[in-house]
């Protein structure tokens, strides 16, 4: 990194530099240490946060989920020790596994701003280290698709099985065909009922004038892959798109993904979204029930566990195979790793467009 271009860290609509800081190891220890980086407390912004004048000095309070405590306490304690000791405040941590609220006092408010904004930054860092929990999706499972996805899936086994890497083992569960809109770290029961809470305001804020109350008739016709070699292809797709032409899909999906990443609920990744349904991907070789992330390209550490396959005879003879046509009326919180009666991903929220 340049020290003139540091990395940027996007925390509730402000912009805050990341610095370097030489860190020891410690072998055998759970938890690896982060700190955000000593500094000057008055160079914080103090109009951020809502710091309280108490008898003995000032006081802010700041949620975070429970699962990353460990990362703003860090080994022995010695982060959050580092943090107290350069802004001269006190830090009161809910125990592990209790939900609760990181209490900073100080004498100074510009050393309880600083500490506050330092322990922002841990948080997000470490967030963006997790797994994703939910995500934003469209069910593309009802009987009809599911019933071309299947004759799709038997005339590529019949047609395609001897080139390299094609086997059953790659497809798609036809019951969770879906198109993902955008992928969330929700950590605790609070960010998940925020989601929810966000997600019915979208169709005040715009749902109810693009659709006017009726779901979308969609089609979803014609094969695509994600790699640059159709040779050695990881994950093969569906296109989605709107029966009568327009757009109004495709800017439900672009502002359902605005909307979430400017609440921080979601990383921004792309600036539209791709409407696309996976239908094959050499993930579910391993894990069936695995989800990428949305317009994901797969990473060097992943490349060495999966098998590409070939897919150009694949692409050549069912470029164009039509999936069916279907009525979308809602957007779901699904949740990753999951399944409900009907056999798609359970719902943490939804929203209908009637």
């Amino acid at each position: 990194m340049e020290v003139l271009r540091p990395t940027l860290v996007r925390i509730g609509g402000r912009i805050y530099r990341k610095n370097i800081i030489q860190q020891q190891s410690y072998p055998n220890e759970e938890e690896d240490d982060f700190y955000a980086g000593p500094g000057d407390p008055t160079d914080e912004p103090c109009d951020a946060f809502l710091v309280e004048e108490t008898e003995r000095g000032f006081q802010c309070a700041v949620e975070v989920p429970s699962s990353l405590y460990k990362y703003i306490i860090g080994k022995k304690g010695e982060t959050r020790k580092r943090l107290e000791t350069e802004t001269r405040t006190s830090i009161s941590i809910p125990k592990p596994g209790m939900e609760g609220q990181i209490v900073i006092t100080g004498q100074q408010r510009s050393g309880v701003i600083s500490a506050r904004t330092r322990i922002d930054v841990l948080a997000e860092s470490f967030r963006k280290k997790q797994p994703f929990t939910h995500f934003l999706s469209f069910a593309l499972n009802q009987p009809a698709i599911q019933k071309k996805f299947l004759q799709f899936k038997e005339e590529v086994l019949e047609k395609c099985s001897k080139d390299h890497g094609v086997s059953s083992g790659l497809f798609q569960n036809p019951a969770k065909l879906h198109l993902t809109i955008g992928t969330l770290v929700l950590l605790n029961e609070q960010e998940i009922q925020k989601a929810c809470e966000l997600l019915q305001r979208s169709k005040e804020d715009f749902i109810n004038k693009t659709v006017g109350g009726q779901s979308l008739t969609v089609e979803v016709a014609g094969i695509e892959y994600m790699n640059d070699d159709p040779a050695m292809i990881d994950v093969l797709y569906a296109k989605v798109h709107m029966k009568d032409g327009s757009d109004k899909l495709q800017l439900i999906a672009d502002r359902l993904m605005e909307q979430f990443v400017t609440s921080g609920l979601m990383m921004k990744e792309w600036d539209r979204v791709k409407l696309h349904a996976t239908i094959m991907n050499t993930l579910f070789r391993k894990d069936p029930n695995v989800e990428e992330k949305n317009n994901a390209t797969t990473g060097k550490s992943s490349l060495k566990e999966r098998e590409t396959f070939d897919g150009r005879n694949i692409l050549k003879i069912f470029e164009n195979f039509y999936f069916g046509e279907l009525q979308l009326n809602s957007v779901h919180l699904s949740q990753r790793f999951s399944t409900d009666s009907s056999g798609y991903y359970a719902t943490s929220g939804q929203l209908t467009f009637s």
